[in-house]
């Protein structure tokens, strides 16, 4: 809290209760709120826009070169798996028709050309000959399989119709992994009879396990059902079923984004290979591929961060001081005004208090003389030269015309220091006729009033109707904030530098800790709701500091309040440059 006190410019708690039917005008508050958020709308709000637009082009950028970069991998991965199926049809296709049947039914033949498939190609495993019937009548490879019939067999019936079959992976009774490829071979007498080979998955494990592809995702065969063909980093071995579902059939590699089960985001590319029961698929977590993206993007959002706070910082300065500078000129615009108002209505009291005195006077000089004239004859006449009744009356009425007489000398000499006037000053007597006017107030209240006033201080030049008024403003000010049967102590003593120390001390109510440093700027009031306008104190601090001196105050709330003023035994050249004579 105290570093936001420091903080807060001056015109924040500001409050001008004088003009309140243009309070907007003076709401320094409202202004710098609306400047502040003007100039941000307009600096930062284009800054965003641009920042959200550039972000979701380079989001759809990254995004789109993974999925492009997908398809690519899941193609050339395609066509290497559909060579290799596609060659070694061929290469029964061509056995089939470089070969007689006859030969094809020689043992011998058909190991020999099991042999050079395996060294031409790799990944044969064993040959049949089935013939029209289903039943298979010649057989090479390690197991005993001559004489096995399967035309009850799906296969059989689907290599029949197409003349060519390429079967999922399976188990069969050599519980090893393998698949099965087939051609069928028509004879010239109508009949025909089918070529086939076994084909281990090693090889075709292989064609997707080169390390370049593997550092891309997780990439595995799939068939129609879901099952894998073969093994997968993330999902299992071959013939597990995987927890995605089968993709939609497309004539091209497609790529599409899903979320898995634990719930994190995958892209998942794919491509029906043609003429088998195969799928490829290579899914890729996405919050891996795009570490690079969102690593940029938190450099970004951060610099971006960092400029707002900049901006903003800026904004708040330059909003402050402008505004702060406009409360400023307004307030020494309204403190100049108020000031002429101030001596004008001082002037007018002056005037006021002059006229009051001259015409009272008048009649104190009639009653003062006839008052003395009857004395006189009261002490001619020997009758009534021992009639001590009458002559006490006589007094009473000398002694009050005398004491009225000096009531209006005082307002007279008031009147004349209205006008700035230099003239020699006698501190002690100047306190006393400012206090004069208070001494009834006092004795009324039951207020203690000490004064004390060192003789060290000698008589000096000065603005006797300023002094006059900077002590009216703060015995006034320590009048109001004292109950009644309060004290007010003034002393006063020569500083080291040839200054006057004058000390007033009251034992009122105080001043809050969190006002002291405000009751001397120009309408700061607590008692606004009393009459007060806030700038008494103001006026007295301008004055002191007009005549060369300086004016500090202590206090504490429930205790009291000290004003000190230090006051030059002079005047400075400036006043003195600017003095002119009044006379009346």
């Amino acid at each position: 809290m105290a570093i936001f006190e420091k903080l807060t410019p001056q015109f924040w708690h500001y409050r001008d209760v004088a003009t309140q039917p243009y309070e907007r005008m003076f709401n320094y508050r409202r202004m710098w709120q609306l400047a502040v958020f003007l100039t941000a709308l307009v600096a930062l709000l284009p800054l965003l826009v641009i920042a959200f637009i550039d972000y979701r082009l380079s989001q759809g950028a990254i995004e789109s070169e993974i999925f492009l970069r997908t398809t690519r991998a899941v193609s050339n991965v395609q066509r290497n798996v559909s060579f290799f199926l596609k060659e070694r049809l061929s290469a029964l296709d061509f056995i089939d028709h470089d070969n007689s049947f006859g030969s094809m039914m020689n043992p011998l033949r058909l190991t020999e050309i099991l042999e050079n498939l395996k060294k031409g190609f790799g990944g044969f495993v064993d040959l049949g000959v089935i013939d029209s019937s289903g039943l298979q009548i010649n057989y090479v490879g390690p197991y005993r399989l001559e004489g096995k019939d399967y035309s009850g067999q799906a296969w059989f019936a689907e290599v029949k119709a197409c003349g060519v079959y390429i079967s999922d992976v399976f188990m069969g009774f050599r519980r090893i992994p393998h698949l099965v490829i087939a051609v069928k071979h028509d004879l010239p007498n109508g009949s025909y009879y089918v070529l086939r080979a076994t084909l281990d998955t090693e090889k075709f494990n292989e064609l997707i396990s080169e390390p370049e592809i593997r550092e891309q995702g997780d990439i595995f065969i799939i068939n129609h059902e879901g099952t894998l063909q073969t093994p997968s980093k993330s999902y299992g071995k071959v013939l597990v079923e995987i927890p995605i579902p089968v993709p939609k059939y497309a004539s091209r590699s497609m790529v599409y984004e899903w979320k898995g089960p634990n719930g994190k985001p995958l892209i998942i590319g794919y491509r029906y290979i043609a003429d088998s029961p195969f799928i490829l698929m290579l899914v890729q977590e996405k919050d891996e591929l795009m570490r690079p993206w969102y690593k940029t993007r938190g450099e970004l959002i951060g610099f971006l961060s960092i400029s707002i706070v900049v901006i903003i910082i800026v904004i708040i300065g330059v909003a402050t001081y402008l505004v702060n500078r406009i409360y400023m000129a307004d307030q020494k615009r309204i403190m100049t005004l108020h000031e002429v108002e101030y001596s004008n209505k001082m002037a007018s009291l002056g005037r006021l208090a002059a006229g009051v005195a001259h015409e009272i006077n008048n009649p104190l000089a009639i009653i003062n003389e006839k008052a003395g004239l009857v004395k006189d004859l009261l002490t001619l006449k020997t009758g009534q030269k021992n009639d001590r009744k009458i002559l006490s009356l006589v007094e009473s009425i000398l002694s009050s015309s005398e004491r009225c007489g000096k009531i209006t000398r005082r307002l007279l000499r008031f009147a004349r220091h209205t006008e700035v006037t230099i003239q020699e000053i006698d501190l002690e007597e100047l306190v006393e006729e400012v206090m004069g006017f208070l001494r009834k107030e006092a004795e009324h209240r039951g207020i203690t009033i000490t004064v004390g006033i060192s003789k060290d201080i000698p008589r000096f030049e000065s603005d006797k109707g300023k002094l006059q008024q900077i002590f009216l403003n703060i015995f006034n000010n320590a009048f109001t904030a004292m109950d009644d049967g309060g004290h007010l102590d003034v002393q006063a003593n020569l500083g080291e530098q040839d200054n006057a120390l004058i000390m007033i001390t009251d034992d009122g109510c105080g001043i809050p800790k969190e006002d002291l440093k405000r009751i001397f700027e120009p309408f700061f009031s607590k008692r606004t709701k009393e009459g007060g306008t806030g700038l008494g104190l103001s006026i007295t601090y301008g004055l002191v500091r007009e005549l060369g001196g300086d004016i500090a105050v202590e206090s504490e709330v429930g205790k009291g309040t000290t004003f000190r003023i230090s006051l030059p035994l002079g005047i400075p050249k400036k006043e003195q440059e600017n003095t002119c004579e009044y006379y009346w």
